[in-house]
């Protein structure tokens, strides 16, 4: 499967770090870049549209923070988003407009692009999420590997290196992944596929499928 940014992220990329991504081919080479990315987008939002509340962080005006969210910059919020109470989000995070951030949510280096959510109890860390990516309760990223060696793709038979030791997960658009679901170091999953609820998910998992795995992975096309 091609696992390259384009074919993961339909252009023109709904995320705000689009230029930065048009200049990367694999999705993993962008996550050292995402805290530069974000002070430099910063710089030029319009405090017309966006608050300033602290050091490194924006957030649209028309955004809904609840007061017990804690954000640590850097850190943009985008327009008609919402970040519910408990949120917690550690910095080099990027989301984009209209997405959910749920109730005890935790990001961290991460792009979240337009109408993506993560809305209740989800750890996204070393990752980005393609436009309405959707993931659901309790489903989680796990960004390094247990035996701590740097984080190898699976794509096809093929070993990919991503030479990074924390690699969480590339969502491509319109992903839907179940309630309760582990996203293993280094999954990619293609535009528009579906995951089961509780399944185990590593490697490359194609674009248009449904990923079944509670007690065995079967993964079939869409009809």
């Amino acid at each position: 499967m091609d696992i390259t940014i384009k074919a993961l992220y339909e252009a023109p990329y709904a995320t705000l770090a689009k230029d930065m991504l048009e200049g990367c081919t694999y999705p993993w080479e962008a996550l050292d870049k995402i805290h530069d990315t974000i002070l430099e987008i910063g710089a030029t939002l319009s405090l017309d549209e966006y608050d300033h509340p602290a050091e490194d962080v924006w957030i649209a005006k028309d955004a809904k923070v609840y007061p017990t969210a804690s954000i640590t910059g850097p850190c943009i919020i985008g327009k008609g988003t919402e970040v519910r109470p408990g949120a917690f989000i550690r910095g080099n995070v990027l989301v984009g407009d209209g997405a959910v951030v749920g109730n005890s949510t935790e990001l961290k280096n991460v792009i979240l692009f337009d109408k993506v959510q993560v809305p209740h109890y989800n750890y996204v860390g070393d990752s980005i999420l393609g436009f309405k990516a959707h993931m659901g309760a309790q489903a989680l990223t796990s960004n390094v590997r247990s035996d701590k060696q740097l984080v190898v793709i699976k794509n096809d038979g093929e070993l990919v290196e991503t030479g990074r030791k924390k690699v969480g997960a590339f969502l491509g658009s319109r992903v839907e992944v179940g309630c309760s679901t582990v996203l293993n170091p280094g999954t990619i999953i293609g535009h528009d596929t579906n995951v089961y609820p509780e399944s185990s998910v590593r490697g490359v998992v194609p674009a248009e499928s449904i990923y079944k795995s509670k007690y065995f992975v079967e993964i079939v096309t869409k009809k």
